[in-house]
């Protein structure tokens, strides 16, 4: 019996063969799909089966992706705080300076109505900036003999009274503050008219009325105004408060603390007194009369 090798490639049905078996089967699942819907359970069990897979190979894009949006996700968060950040401090910037002018046009309102009320020339005038010198009390306003300022002038605010022009320069003036310690000024009590001087201390809270007997008629609370005898500020504007009395037995005089009622160390806008007050000049001094020479008794 003659041995033959097995052939090399085992031989089944024709390509075309199982081309067309292939090709009516696929037909006949097409029409089973579309028309009977017999392969639904089907796709959905294959579906399932497949999801993890399909997660699988979806999670290497997918983790890319999400690691690029967070990083610009950060960027833009970064930029998004920045222009808020600066939107913010534009924003508090603008109300302060709102609150400032509506603070400085409150002012100007209060300055013109008192204008108004008085019989005086006032000229408007901003503080540039204060004295760095910690024993004196004084500040610059904008305005100097250009403008009509002159030494002696009365500067006030519309609470009432703030200082004295006592140096003038071109364009710039200085002012001495009422709370300065060599400043004095003549006042007046409204309650009962009686008059005094008030000096400052140095202080901007406190300013002393001097040299009031132990048992004058003064109260807290009193109003003091410039009593106009000097020359220099014009009668009725308010200068301070009584704030405490000290009636002490072993002194000569009562201890008076007064507030003083102007913004002496706050506010922008003062105002210069132009006009003073005319006051009639000294009267001249009187030669004094020789008295007559009596003769003495017995004499001829």
């Amino acid at each position: 019996m003659e041995y033959q090798p097995p052939p090399f490639f085992k031989r089944g049905p024709s390509p075309l063969a199982r081309f067309t078996f292939f090709a009516l089967l696929s037909i006949a699942l097409l029409f089973a799909d579309a028309r009977l819907r017999y392969l639904e359970h089907i796709r959905e069990a294959v579906s399932v089966a497949l999801y993890p897979l399909e997660r699988a190979a979806r999670a290497p894009g997918s983790a890319l992706a999400r690691f690029l949006d967070y990083f610009t996700a950060q960027s833009e968060l970064i930029e998004e705080n920045e222009a808020l950040r600066l939107q913010t401090l534009r924003l508090s910037a603008q109300a302060a300076r709102l609150e400032a002018l509506i603070s400085e046009t409150n002012q100007l309102r209060k300055m013109l109505s008192a204008s108004e009320r008085s019989d005086l020339n006032l000229q408007l005038g901003e503080i540039v900036y204060s004295k760095r010198d910690p024993f004196t009390r004084k500040v610059v306003v904008d305005k100097g003999s250009q403008q009509g300022a002159r030494p002696g002038q009365a500067v006030i605010d519309e609470h009432g009274l703030v200082g004295q022009v006592t140096r003038v320069l071109p364009l710039a003036s200085e002012v001495t503050l009422i709370t300065d310690k060599n400043q004095a000024v003549p006042v007046q009590n409204l309650r009962t008219g009686a008059r005094a001087v008030l000096f400052g201390v140095g202080r901007d809270d406190t300013l002393d009325l001097r040299f009031m007997p132990v048992n004058a008629d003064i109260q807290s609370g009193d109003t003091l105004v410039t009593s106009g005898i000097d020359g220099l500020y014009p009668a009725g504007f308010p200068v301070a408060t009584v704030a405490a009395i000290d009636r002490s037995a072993t002194n000569a005089f009562a201890r008076i603390d007064c507030a003083p009622v102007a913004g002496v160390n706050r506010g922008s806008l003062v105002m210069l007194v132009l006009e003073k007050r005319a006051m009639p000049e000294k009267p001249a001094d009187e030669t004094p009369t020789a008295k007559p020479i009596r003769p003495r008794k017995g004499a001829p």
